[in-house]
């Protein structure tokens, strides 16, 4: 299967290109992504066909649907690394909260945030294909906490590839900023950046837009590629949970083959709702993907309105800091899905000169075919944190923007999936402060020894362990300095 291209081809690349194309060299025309050509159309019965199959069976087979250019070995030596996650046979349960509310936990792998569940594969195979060709790539990785050290995990020490992590210096929780800062991988460098993620990822799809600078790493022979959902490398990996999220009601005996179910997303970069709407369009039975949002409620105003406006928006720093965001890459593919290429640069070319675009009412109705949308507050947050634990389920302040979508947004009485997509560990204090009813200022190192103490809740040795690990990265700077931080580490 052969890829394309969001915003149409300018006539100086390929109009269409293979999956490892698509990977190594994300950045499209016109400053586009990627996109599949088209969707698989699998059996009629994939589903009841994958009732029993392990996690790597289905994600082999959805892959396989893909027909990617990838031999078999490496896809499987990739997915092996499920088995390093708390069990490898499950590595996202689904797990029963409600009568009609089944949470499903995507943070059961080393860095303990969903980021895992793509980063894990995508690394192993992206790596395996420079090996291949001989040549060595920078990866590129802009984060708000959870992508950097996903990425940062996945590609240590492998061969051919060096990666930068930018991160906005102050916007992470102590646990993510340690996770990135104390990985001593000689190929790793972790950049703290003075500006929010919004900074940090304009300046990534800068640099892979940027001739010159691509031009400056052909001096070292290294080509760029990135680690960030631009990259559908990245997404294809986010359609496989979805299909597990229904088989795994089946199971249980909750839903009857066919039955629809909601999907609710906490979301932020909107590629993990992006898999919800692929998976949707492959045959999953999902009636709507119901979007949560923060303070920074930008998505919650598109799908509403059908208006993208980020002129007179300033980014909020929230309890929530993952969807602290405002300009979401992956709302790309998703108006391609709808409207086409043409359509497509038209509205992001307004966005990226005007900071606003609006689409016709016929698009927005389209959109709301998929999409409903809301927005909670830290209040609500911390609120829910608390009433949940109270009833036995503890969960993280992203998860939580997600009860407000299950309990407005719903329309038909069907059963609801949410999506967890970090453990409690990696935002202890917030989750402290919820469950005390307090405003008090806790380290996370405080807060974890309390909460798993107080509230019997299991601490990861991979979380104890930061603690005591030594600080390797210590390179902080302004943004306008990124290009030159990175060309003298790939030259030390």
């Amino acid at each position: 299967m052969n890829f394309i291209e969001t915003r149409g081809n300018d006539e100086n690349r390929a109009a269409e290109v293979t999956f490892s194309e698509a990977i190594l060299n994300p950045s499209a025309s016109f400053g586009g992504l990627y996109v599949p050509k088209e969707l698989p159309k699998l059996e009629e019965n994939f589903i009841l066909d994958h009732l029993n199959a392990t996690y790597k069976q289905l994600a082999y087979d959805i892959l396989k649907a893909f027909e990617i250019d990838i031999k078999d070995e490496e896809i499987n030596k990739a997915l092996n690394l499920y088995d390093n996650f708390d069990n490898p046979t499950n590595p996202c349960p689904v797990v029963k909260v409600k009568d009609d509310l089944f949470v499903h936990e995507q943070y059961h792998g080393p860095t303990r945030a969903f980021k895992d569940m793509a980063l894990q594969p995508f690394g192993s195979i992206l790596s395996s294909i420079a090996k291949k060709r001989d040549e060595k790539y920078l990866i590129l990785a802009a984060t708000s906490g959870d992508t950097g050290p996903a990425a940062l995990n996945t590609f240590k020490n492998k061969e051919n590839i060096q990666v930068v992590c930018l991160y906005p210096d102050g916007g992470t929780s102590d646990v993510q900023r340690l996770q990135m800062v104390c990985e001593d991988g000689k190929n790793l460098k972790v950049i703290g950046i003075k500006g929010n993620f919004d900074d940090a990822q304009t300046a990534l799809k800068k640099l892979l837009a940027s001739q010159n600078f691509k031009k400056e790493l052909e001096k070292d022979n290294i080509k760029l590629s990135a680690a960030n959902s631009v990259n559908f490398g990245r997404i294809i990996f986010q359609i496989i949970y979805h299909f597990w999220s229904y088989i795994q009601l089946l199971k249980q005996e909750e839903i009857k083959y066919g039955e629809k179910i909601y999907l609710t997303v906490p979301s932020g970069n909107f590629g993990n709702v992006l898999g919800g709407f692929y998976a949707m369009n492959m045959g999953v039975p999902v009636e709507k993907l119901l979007v949560a949002s923060n303070e920074n409620n930008i998505l919650t105003e598109w799908i509403n309105t059908g208006v993208y406006d980020i002129r007179e928006k300033e980014l909020k720093l929230t309890k929530s800091p993952a969807m602290d965001i405002l300009k979401s890459s992956n709302i790309e593919r998703v108006i391609y899905s709808l409207y086409g290429a043409s359509r497509t640069k038209e509205l992001m070319e307004d966005l990226n000169t005007k900071r606003v675009f609006s689409m016709t009412q016929e698009e927005t109705k389209k959109l709301q075919k998929y999409f409903s949308a809301i927005n909670s507050d830290d209040s609500y947050g911390a609120k829910t944190i608390k009433r949940f634990l109270d009833a036995g389920y503890l969960m993280d302040p992203h998860t939580a923007t997600c009860i407000k979508a299950y309990e407005n947004l719903k329309e038909k009485d069907l059963k609801v999936v949410l999506y967890s997509t970090a453990e409690w560990t990696k935002f202890s204090p917030t989750v402290l402060q919820a469950l005390r009813e307090d405003n008090k200022k806790y380290s996370d190192k405080e807060a974890l020894e309390i909460i798993s103490k107080e509230y019997n809740a299991k601490l990861p040795d991979s979380i104890q362990k930061l603690f005591t690990s030594k600080e390797i990265h210590k390179t902080v700077i302004q943004k306008e300095k990124i290009e030159e931080e990175i060309i003298k580490f790939i030259r030390d």
